[in-house]
């Protein structure tokens, strides 16, 4: 496999007699998607796979790079990384995949595999990486090409529209999940989206206490939490009600850090799931004193995708898909922004 990086957001096309495909694209921060038709299909090149793609999920960081709150990579962007779809060629050097095969593809889409980082294993924290639906093509759309060495085997129990979530939301969680520690009994999930709903499943599984908290007044949203096993669910301004041993901030609200820190117990955990969040107010330090601690969560490795998809595989997740058309991808981040996604915002592509 190439450990050279991809020239640039567009790769080389193969011709087709098929008809036009479709692409929602961002020109720039702050503008809305734009549908643009394609005749070419795009070529893989050395190590990657061409992928038709059948559903990707809709993710708040989408959001926060169509906002501006990512730096803009200087070329148009096609967003999503959370894709499930067919290899439908494969370029040189590629192995243990076939055409036809089902495949997911996550947010980190290529490393360098030299630097200190990859070689140390923490392949999530390379300074040369590039990422689905950012710098690299991504799933808002009908094909897309990807690195190989980072495209996932899908559990065979879950349908297209179910499998896309677990590409991020399911993995981020998995990982801010494992950062609470093995002893965390009782978990607090701040912000019950697409994330929250998958792992409040697989610690509920796994026999942990659950406690949700969502947007105030969000009804919605709670009777959820409930409905995949939180022992309690209610607003983020309402107080704990029991001392947690964790609390995992899936919302992109700073405030809710010290109001967390409030929640957890001494030697308690506050993990920062997101990618981008406003900033984090300050707060007396005896709220964070008694060895409490407060980390973040950074992409996601190889490693990660693994073992989450080898829990996803063996037991079974409710994913609560709401669907919207390709051409609907604006609808969709709209309907996030506003709170108005009850789980996970997924497209038929």
């Amino acid at each position: 496999m190439s450990s050279r990086p991809p020239d640039d957001n567009t790769p080389a096309d193969r011709t087709t007699d098929d008809e036009c495909w479709l692409a929602m694209e961002m020109q720039a921060p702050g503008r809305p998607l734009q549908a643009v038709w394609r005749q070419a299909l795009p070529a893989p090149q050395d190590g990657q796979v061409c992928i038709r793609v059948a559903a990707c999920g809709v993710c708040r960081t989408d959001l926060h790079i169509l906002d501006g709150e990512l730096p803009f990579p200087g070329h148009a962007v096609v967003p999503g990384h959370e894709i499930v779809g067919r290899l439908e060629a494969l370029g040189g050097g590629v192995t243990g995949l076939s055409l036809g095969q089902r495949v997911g593809v996550p947010w980190l889409g290529w490393t360098c595999g030299r630097c200190e980082h990859c070689l140390a294993g923490r392949e999530n924290l390379c300074t040369a990486a590039r990422f689905t639906g950012w710098h690299l093509p991504g799933g808002y759309a009908q094909h897309v090409v990807a690195d190989a060495r980072y495209v996932f085997a899908l559990p065979d129990r879950y349908g297209d529209d179910e499998a896309a979530p677990l590409l991020c939301a399911g993995l981020i969680g998995w990982r801010a999940y494992a950062m609470a520690g093995a002893t965390a009994q009782r978990i607090g999930l701040y912000g019950f989206g697409a994330a929250a709903h998958l792992i409040a499943q697989v610690a509920v599984h796994q026999g942990r206490q659950v406690l949700a908290f969502t947007r105030p007044g969000d009804k919605a949203a709670q009777a959820l939490a409930r409905q995949l096993g939180a022992s309690w669910a209610g607003g983020s301004d309402q107080a704990a009600p029991l001392p947690l041993d964790a609390a995992l901030i899936f919302a992109p609200s700073g405030a809710l850090v010290p109001k967390a820190l409030q929640d957890v117990r001494a030697g308690g955990t506050v993990v920062c799931a997101g990618i981008h969040m406003s900033d984090i107010p300050s707060f007396p330090y005896r709220w964070l004193w008694g060895e409490r601690r407060i980390v973040s969560v950074a992409n996601l490795t190889r490693t990660d995708g693994e073992d989450f998809l080898r829990v996803a595989a063996a037991m079974p997740l409710r994913v609560h898909a709401v669907p919207y058309a390709l051409s609907q991808a604006g609808q969709a981040l709209d309907d996030l922004r506003a709170g108005r996604v009850s789980g996970a915002a997924v497209l038929r592509c």
